[in-house]
């Protein structure tokens, strides 16, 4: 909780324009110090954040090492196992700084979380929220939806990520909701390798460069209605085929495309997969959700989601015991 509040913040500050954006030698009068100072003091909570938690892990690691060598000496053997206890992310990295020290370095160590949480966090979170969003005003998706998981992972047991192949339909909702509210409605900004000329406009060497995908994804030359909810748009077409390569492309595209698109592919469909096959949803009040957007680098809902779910009766005793 206390890294996800600094990272919606970075998210909004980092997101908000200013007149120095515009006119640049406005900084060296000091147009921008506040938010820089602002900046500054988030990058300074985000390092204390994180030493916190390598310290927090080392402190755990200690403990079941010595609890493993009491154990060994119980039972007569020596040594420490490592299959007693599942090690975290951060613990594993731990471990190998042991083994190979100039490589994983403290700092390298933080910058692989920080990329991990800063990165994956609260873009996966705001997908999440916004295709909930969109199937509570959009009752028939949702029953599709729930529908397609129950026919295809059943009662029995908790959806797995092998399962999301066998979900089609729900693929389809996360592509419409990143069509709709893709997390970078700009992606992350670029630069031109050589003097280029695009559009009819001479693009030199060096110039910053912004893709403005979110207007792309709703644009009506590209898209049949782009206003409306539908995942039907995407049912049997292949996500990269050369039809969707320039109009669909909320992770970029081409070589400096986002590294982590299938990661975050996968965290969204188990997140909702999870949230569909357990609970029953349903808005709070007849009106709709509300789907006003709050300015900030990731296209956050002005207004946090909220909604009334019940477990399934189906799926009772299986949540009951996780």
């Amino acid at each position: 909780r206390r890294f996800r509040g600094v990272i919606e913040e970075v998210m909004r500050v980092e997101g908000t324009s200013t007149i120095v954006d515009v006119l640049p030698w406005l900084r060296f009068v000091g147009f921008k110090r506040r938010l820089e100072a602002k900046l500054k003091g988030l990058a300074e909570e985000k390092e204390k954040f994180l030493d916190d938690l390598m310290e927090k892990h080392r402190r755990r690691m200690e403990k079941q090492e010595e609890g493993e060598k009491e154990r060994e000496k119980e039972e007569g053997g020596s040594g420490i196992s490592s299959n007693r206890w599942k090690k975290t992310l951060m613990e594993v990295l731990l471990c190998l700084r042991k083994s190979e020290p100039e490589f994983y370095t403290d700092e390298m160590i933080k910058g692989l979380f920080q990329v991990l949480l800063l990165a994956g966090t609260d873009t996966t979170a705001g997908t999440i929220e916004w295709a909930m969003s969109l199937m509570l005003n959009n009752p028939t998706v949702l029953k599709k939806a729930q529908h397609e998981v129950d026919s295809q992972i059943g009662h029995d047991r908790l959806i797995e990520e092998s399962d999301l192949h066998n979900l089609p339909y729900l693929h389809c909702i996360i592509n419409e909701t990143l069509r709709l509210y893709p997390v970078a409605p700009l992606l992350i900004p670029h630069e031109s390798s050589d003097d280029c000329i695009v559009g009819g406009y001479t693009i030199p060497r060096g110039t910053m460069l912004l893709v403005n995908v979110w207007a792309i994804q709703n644009d009506p030359k590209y898209w049949d209605e782009p206003k409306e909810f539908r995942p039907e748009r995407f049912e049997g077409v292949e996500e990269y085929c050369e039809q969707m390569r320039f109009k669909f492309m909320p992770f970029g595209t081409g070589r400096r495309a986002c590294p982590g698109k299938g990661m975050a592919k996968l965290m969204v469909g188990l997140a909702l997969g999870s949230l569909l096959q357990c609970f029953e949803w349903e808005r709070r009040c007849p009106e709709l959700v509300d789907m006003a957007i709050k300015t900030g680098l990731s296209m956050p809902k002005a207004q946090p989601l909220q909604a009334k779910c019940r477990p399934r009766n189906a799926m009772v005793k299986l949540v009951s015991q996780t």
